[in-house]
């Protein structure tokens, strides 16, 4: 194989001097899904944008700059696509750029190990694009797999720039910009490895052609299918002269593995296992470094409330400020940044391994059976992090049916801010408060049994609306699966804190702190001697006595809006009296102080369905409106999984009662 940084052969012609720094040149780099594109558009701007394993990942475009000693470039990454062709959202974005003239050039991405099937794209690139370079990326994966790639004859054949590399280690990039700079200034002079202006009577030849092409009658249909049959040939043939392949009876690991993973009898405990595996290891882990920033962050607020008695503030904007604004957001960053900074790391690394598609693949027939489309697999797996996240994902989804279908259900997956809930029930009620090695893989078994609650309740939910106001056929969709990589943990943990965990943080402390000074609020303002959030748990008492629940647990979710996070603390302030949200406290001084007030296993259990099923936050529901452009469908969305939760915990509660 050749090496990733060797000079290909390109065929240059001298264009006008005055042109080689007029403006910032405008490049897009294409390429079909899971090629490497978008890690090449990191490694040239510096954007880090999340880079995914998953086919049509990038929906809109990204842009970035980049500069050499001769130009600067804007370079914009529009979507993968396999084709121009326009049968989907991404193809249409992909195409309709292209078609604009915006860009003075294009870098096509290939994936070495495939290339015959990525060279549809690049053939039908440079028909309508001047400027064309091909990057055959991947080239150490696809010597593992014994193919090599002759990049001189890939080429001549082309007849345009070829540059072999691999992005993830950066190598090719310095070659890939000293061609760019070439073609900018010089243009390409030819794309076919002949000289077409050459053949005698070719003038004559296209005339004749043109002539039987429109007295063949054939249709639109006809001609799409020609056309790609010609493309195609074109592609086997540059192959069979550029690639080799040394040991192509040999079966490929990637195979062995796919067999394990998503085979019938062996995919579905595997995805099972592996999800127990992360919540446990997310529950064990986040534990100690919670109790230890809850308690650096309330010394923070001891030291405000010192400063505060040193200025002489008055004692309410004290409270409004310190007990508010500053001491619910501390508790939800307590709460919240701990697990996320090891769950989110570790989904990625399933991720950057290329796990993930085979989850959708193993999804796919069940999504089918409920007339969904199994792309929304994908979107469920993203709102296990964040249900704004899983919505904007749905993009990926082409059918706007079924993308419809997979906004409404995605909250009844639990995110990130309804784990804490989830979890501290657990310990209270069911797998016990001391701690341990045994109390936390326990916790991690009975939270992933609510989990895969949550995902049978999305395929039931996704099937009634199929059969009943969005009634339709599943679409089928091509899913390439990546080759399985050897993460790259370093970049996984940077790549995870910064696009994730710090990005659901950030949002969640901005509508924490609005909701801090709401809730110090009314806790605080009296009616006789009980506070406004007691008066409105009184009323709601009655109407959450039916569903298992009671008045207190019930208000505390309509107050946990804004995050989720604040339910159980909600709970313990309401319960005490308080005016201000407690400090973090053990497992069981909180279960002492919960089953004073009435709670039984079936009031855990029933809150923890509720936790699992009702409103999206707040967050989620403006991203709701956001995606959808539809008021009525963003109170859908609000209404499905409430209503599901409400149902099974009248259903739990009322069987309950009969037994007991």
């Amino acid at each position: 194989m050749e090496s990733a940084t060797e000079p290909s052969s390109v065929g240059i012609v001298n264009k006008e001097d005055s042109c080689a720094i007029a403006r910032q040149r405008i490049i897009a780099i294409a390429g079909n899904p899971n090629v490497g594109k978008s890690t090449l558009f990191n490694n040239l701007t510096g954007m880090h944008q999340h880079t995914g394993n998953w086919p049509g990942k990038t929906v809109s475009n990204a842009e970035g700059y980049c500069k050499t000693k001769k130009y600067s470039y804007k370079m914009v990454d529009i979507p993968g696509t396999y084709s121009l062709m326009a049968h989907s959202l991404e193809e249409e974005v992909a195409r309709d750029f292209l078609q604009s003239g915006k860009a003075d050039a294009v870098i096509v991405v290939c994936d070495a190990a495939c290339l015959e099937r990525n060279l549809n794209l690049v053939l039908q690139t440079m028909e309508i694009m001047e400027n064309v370079i091909v990057c055959v990326n991947m080239l150490d994966e696809a010597k593992k797999k014994g193919i090599q790639i002759k990049l001189d004859i890939l080429s001549k054949e082309l007849g345009i720039p070829v540059i072999g590399m691999v992005a993830r280690d950066g190598k090719g990039i310095r070659h890939l910009l000293n061609t760019l700079d070439k073609v900018m200034e010089e243009g390409i002079r030819s794309y076919f490895c002949e000289s077409d202006c050459e053949i005698p009577h070719l003038k004559e030849k296209l005339i004749q052609s043109r002539s039987r092409l429109a007295n063949s009658r054939m249709d639109e249909i006809q001609l799409e299918e020609e056309a790609v049959s010609a493309v195609m040939n074109t592609a086997e043939k540059i192959c069979d002269n550029a690639v080799v392949h040394t040991n192509e009876l040999e079966y490929s690991k990637d195979r062995k593995l796919d067999y394990i993973l998503t085979s019938k009898r062996t995919g579905y405990p595997i995805m099972a296992i592996l999800l127990l595996l992360i919540l446990w290891i997310t529950i064990a882990g986040a534990n100690y470094p919670s109790q230890m920033l809850a308690a650096g962050l309330f010394k923070f607020q001891d030291l405000l409330t010192k400063l505060f008695e040193y200025v002489s503030a008055p004692d309410w904007l004290h409270g409004l400020l310190v007990m508010g604004a500053f001491r619910v957001p501390a508790w939800v960053v307590s709460v919240m940044l701990p697990p996320m900074a090891i769950f989110f790391p570790l989904f990625t690394l399933l991720e950057d391994a290329g796990y993930l598609p085979r989850i959708a693949y193993n999804l796919d027939k069940p999504f089918k059976k409920c007339c969904a489309c199994g792309k929304q697999a994908l979107t469920l797996c993203m709102g296990f992090g964040c249900n704004a996240a899983g919505v904007t994902g749905c993009r990926i989804i082409d059918s706007p049916r079924e993308r419809l279908i997979a906004i409404l259900t995605n909250s009844l997956v639990p995110c990130n801010g309804r784990f804490p809930t989830l979890i501290a029930i657990i310990a209270m009620f069911f797998a016990g408060t001391a701690g341990g090695i045994k109390s936390s893989f326990l916790s991690s078994l009975l939270l992933t049994a609510f989990v895969l609650l949550g995902v049978g309740m999305t395929f039931l939910v996704s099937g009634l609306l199929s059969k009943t106001v969005l009634k339709g056929m599943p679409s089928s969709f091509t899913l390439e699966m990546p080759p399985y990589r050897r993460p790259q943990i370093g970049r996984v943990i940077i790549r995870s804190i910064f696009d994730r965990t710090l990005f659901v943080l950030g949002r969640a402390v901005a509508v924490a702190i609005p909701a801090g000074i709401f809730i110090w609020v009314t806790a605080n303002i009296f009616i006789g001697d009980q506070s406004l959030l007691t008066h409105f748990a009184s009323i709601l008492d009655p109407f959450a006595k039916i569903m298992g629940m009671d008045g207190v647990i019930l208000l505390a979710f309509i107050l946990g809006l804004p995050a989720n996070e604040l339910v159980v603390p909600l709970i313990i302030m309401i319960y005490l009296g308080q005016g201000v949200i407690p400090e973090a406290g053990n497992f069981a001084e909180m279960k002492t102080l919960f089953v004073s007030q009435g709670w039984t296993w079936v009031t855990a259990i029933c809150t923890m369905i509720f936790t699992l099923m009702h409103w999206p936050c707040s967050t989620t529901l403006l991203t709701i409106k956001k995606e959808t452009g539809s008021i009525k469908w963003t109170l859908a969305a609000l209404a499905i999984p409430t209503a599901a939760g409400m149902i099974l915990c009248f259903v739990v509660a009322q069987t309950a009662r009969l037994f007991m």
